[in-house]
């Protein structure tokens, strides 16, 4: 039996399996060794093709586009960046990723145009597994709806799911120790409600035969399998609704309930059109607050503070990061800075490298001579 039809089968009794306490057990192995048949697949087709799928990351963060084909994904990012752009395009076989540049606030946020995903993508439909392997490298995923079928997003989020990226969710905070002796000990919360045995069972179908496992929080199996694989890559996300402008008001109601059916608050999502450039400033500003990205003004010696082209960092970012960012030989002649702005008790307050700096803070850095 071929590893496919492993998969379909395990599938199909992990489907026919009625969840109760008696069977989380069993669930438990069955997904553990679906994840791991799964991944053996994944692996075979990545070495049977011989090709590497990622593109070269550029500028202050990168964002990938996500839809089905006809979306208007390409008129987007044309109207999001502008002629003066530098836009390539990365060849992979039959695949190509498009990439924009889209400068705001003094980032240049790169934004990946990947071609439409269609249902399958992630068993490598319509070279489904390289787009996938694209989005898994970008800093946050926007998924672009047509404002006539809101239901993609649910095929889109199956198929991100299939090839282990996880939206909107944090890393289970479990711990797993190897030892030498003992068997198996288990650790957990009082609020967890799976069962001491089905931690067990799934962390023997993993080769575990002595380990120490602390689980601080409940989690669902799905979770524990995540946690064990350790190859899971969490992302954050947004919606746009594009072609907005086609729809009449008397339809808004409609479009606004099947967002909420899949936990989408309307509120939340930007409402676009790509061909008439509507809505686009606002879809500019939530990139900005999904990417969670601060500006930090160059304090330079002899010149001032360079208001016209601020490093971009990443919100929680410390100035260890922004002399990293920088480069050179800051890292090795890192005397101590000087911080004024919001992170700062005071003008001029002199910090080290471990201090968090806070959007539009103004930074000197001392070196040594």
């Amino acid at each position: 039996m071929g590893l496919e039809a492993e998969i379909e089968e395990l599938r199909e009794e992990i489907a026919e399996t009625p969840y109760n306490k008696s069977t989380e057990a069993h669930i438990g192995r069955l997904k553990a060794k679906l994840a791991e048949k799964k991944e053996k697949l994944e692996n075979q087709s990545s070495a049977g093709g011989g090709h590497g799928y990622a593109v070269e990351k550029h500028g202050d963060a990168t964002v990938a586009l996500v839809g089905f084909p006809s979306v208007g994904k390409s008129t987007l990012i044309n109207a999001l960046t502008n002629a003066d752009s530098e836009v390539g395009s990365y060849e992979f076989t039959t695949l190509d990723v498009n990439p924009g540049m889209l400068k705001y606030r003094g980032a240049n946020v790169q934004i990946l145009d990947v071609p439409g995903l269609i249902e399958g993508a992630a068993g490598g439909r319509g070279g489904g597994k390289e787009v996938l392997s694209v989005v898994r490298t970008a800093d946050l995923v926007v998924f672009m709806l047509s404002v006539f079928e809101i239901e993609q997003y649910d095929r889109l989020s199956e198929e991100l799911y299939a090839t282990n990226i996880r939206i909107d969710a944090e890393p289970p905070n479990i711990n797993i120790r190897k030892t030498h002796k003992d068997g198996i000990g288990v650790t957990m919360s009082d609020d967890v409600s799976l069962a001491e045995d089905t931690v067990k069972q799934v962390l023997r179908e993993y080769g575990y035969v002595n380990a120490k496992v602390t689980i601080p929080h409940d989690l669902t199996i799905d979770e524990l399998v995540d946690a064990v694989m350790d190859n899971r890559v969490y992302l954050p996300s947004m919606v746009a609704v594009n072609k907005a402008d086609l729809i009449d008001k008397s339809y808004l109601p409609t479009v606004k309930e099947e967002l909420r059916d899949r936990g989408l608050d309307p509120d939340d999502v930007v409402f676009i059109s790509a061909e008439e450039e509507r809505g686009l400033d606002g879809l500019k500003e939530r990139l900005w607050k999904e990417l969670g990205l601060i500006r930090i003004y160059m304090d330079k010696p002899g010149r001032g503070v360079d208001y016209e082209e601020p490093l971009i960092l990443f919100s929680g970012a410390t100035v260890g990061d922004a002399c990293e960012k920088i480069g050179g030989e800051f890292d090795e002649r890192f005397k101590f800075a000087r911080v004024s702005g919001e992170s700062a008790k005071h003008d001029d307050q002199q910090v080290g490298k471990g201090h968090e700096l806070a959007d539009e803070d103004v930074l000197r850095i001392v070196a040594r001579k």
